[in-house]
């Protein structure tokens, strides 16, 4: 069985209806042959939804869906070269891991010994070569999320979707597996889509993120270019922590916006923005403490500092309202009511739209 390898995946204009409510809202976006691209947002956002399309679970109400550059937008699920790991992994508990891994081949009639042999190669591939003859509850959840991926990879699908696949592992687990995923999806070349509502995972195993809000794409790009650069206020708060703060560009010049930040006028690329109100979006560590006696900072003073491992957790009052400040490294605890200045690093500091 001769394989065609990696996918491209691309959606054009996809909507998806579900009566009078509108799920997925007229979105666009392709994921390169061989690229792991996560689908991230909150909870109802669209992302399933755009996944299970893929997958043809679900079949758009309108728009274009092509897989390779065929239109497979009316093709059943049967129908399209796609494998799906589920968040609750859908094994069989009264069959083997075996059993579990060799039952696509075996329901697609390539025989009993072949269907065994593509299974005991991808349970190899995936860590598991020895479990063959257990039962899923004989397994661990990273155990038996193994054999879920082995089960979707077995037939070396065009593409492989991930839903949620992490979120029934504890944090240590979800650490291991998401970094063993992306080692598979990189060393077999797959064409990955893989939905979560966790940014420190999107973050961690994608070439691109799709941000999505309200069944529409709020975002796409690299995962630094997402958190350095929010497009808008929700994203810069949906990928990691930020302080959001209304200010007032009081003049732009050669792409550069001049800012009026409490007492301070700071520069920045003004990210095709005008003169009048914006916002700005700062990363908590960005700002950096100094002492009170620095003039060119923004005043302040520690409200509460929490001491957490590796870094200490600090809130700052000032003048453009509290701010959340993030310290890494050994660093001494600073007390309540001391008198500080922040200044800013070098980047995660943007402007973005007023609203």
């Amino acid at each position: 069985m001769t394989k065609a390898g990696p996918a491209s995946v691309e959606f054009r204009n996809v909507s998806m209806r579900y009566g009078s409510v509108t799920a997925v809202d007229n979105v666009s976006f392709a994921i390169e042959a061989g690229r792991l691209v996560t689908l991230l947002g909150p909870s109802g956002c669209g992302k399933t939804t755009t996944l299970r399309m893929i997958a043809g679970l679900e079949i758009a109400s309108e728009g274009q869906i092509l897989i390779a550059g065929r239109d497979v937008t009316r093709l059943s699920a049967a129908d399209r070269d796609v494998s799906m790991v589920f968040q609750s992994y859908a094994l069989f508990p009264h069959m083997s891991v075996l059993e579990n891994a060799a039952y696509g081949p075996t329901v697609k009639g390539l025989g009993k010994e072949a269907a065994r042999e593509m299974a005991m190669a991808k349970l190899a591939l995936v860590g598991l070569k020895g479990f063959e003859k257990r039962y899923p509850s004989e397994l661990s959840g990273g155990q038996q999320q193994r054999v879920a991926v082995a089960r979707a990879l077995v037939l070396e699908p065009q593409v492989l979707l991930f839903d949620e696949p992490l979120s029934n592992l504890d944090a240590k687990l979800r650490r291991r597996v998401r970094e063993e995923i992306r080692e598979l999806q990189q060393d077999l070349n797959l064409t990955v889509a893989y939905v979560t509502h966790d940014q420190e995972e999107a973050l961690a195993v994608s070439d691109r993120i799709i941000v999505m809000s309200n069944a529409r794409i709020a975002q796409e790009g690299a995962p630094r270019e997402l958190y350095e650069q929010p497009a808008n206020a929700f994203v810069a708060d949906f990928i990691g922590d930020a302080n959001l703060i209304d200010v007032a560009i009081t003049r732009v010049t050669d792409g550069r916006a001049d800012v009026a930040l409490g007492p301070l006028t700071v520069s920045l690329p003004a990210r095709g923005l005008s003169v009048g109100p914006a916002r700005i979006a700062i990363r908590p560590e960005s700002l950096l403490i100094g002492p009170a006696a620095d003039a060119a900072g923004l005043p302040g003073t520690i409200r509460k500092c929490a001491y957490l491992g590796n870094h200490l957790d600090i809130m700052v009052t000032t003048a453009v309202g509290e701010l959340f400040v993030i310290q890494y490294g050994s660093r001494e605890m600073l007390p309540e009511g001391s008198p500080v200045s922040l200044s800013f690093a070098g980047s995660g500091v943007t402007l973005i739209p007023p609203v």
